[in-house]
Order: structure tokens, then C-alpha cells, then sequence
């Protein structure tokens, strides 16, 4: 089991990870003015994602 708690955390850490280095990619863009570019609104339906999976993640009493 804890082999299983610890991919566990690793996804959640991971996950963190990525939402928070995908705000920031998304601020310096928009500071750039380039919030009407491709790569802004892949970056917006990614950053959704992520918050969707950490929403879950704190419905089920998971996330700190």
C-alpha cells in the first residue's frame, strides 16, 4: 500500500507543479500582451485541467 500512497503524492505534487508553472507561463504572456496567441489559449484549457483535477483531488479530502 505504500507504493501506492507514494505514486499518490507524486501525482498530486506533480500536478501542483504543473498548474503553477502554467499560471506563470500564462502571466508572461499576458504581460507580453499575447493573450490572443495559440499557445495562450492551450496553455488556458491546460491550467483548467490541472484545476479541475485539484478541485477533485479537494472534494475528496486529499488536498491540504
Amino acid at each position: 500500500m505504500s507504493d501506492r500512497l507514494e505514486r499518490f503524492e507524486r501525482l498530486l505534487a506533480d500536478t501542483k507543479r504543473q498548474y503553477e508553472e502554467t499560471a506563470a507561463r500564462m502571466d508572461a504572456l499576458k504581460a507580453a500582451d499575447k493573450t490572443r496567441t495559440a499557445t495562450y489559449r492551450q496553455l488556458m484549457g491546460r491550467k483548467l485541467t490541472l484545476a479541475q483535477m485539484l478541485e477533485s483531488f479537494r472534494v475528496y479530502g486529499l488536498l491540504e
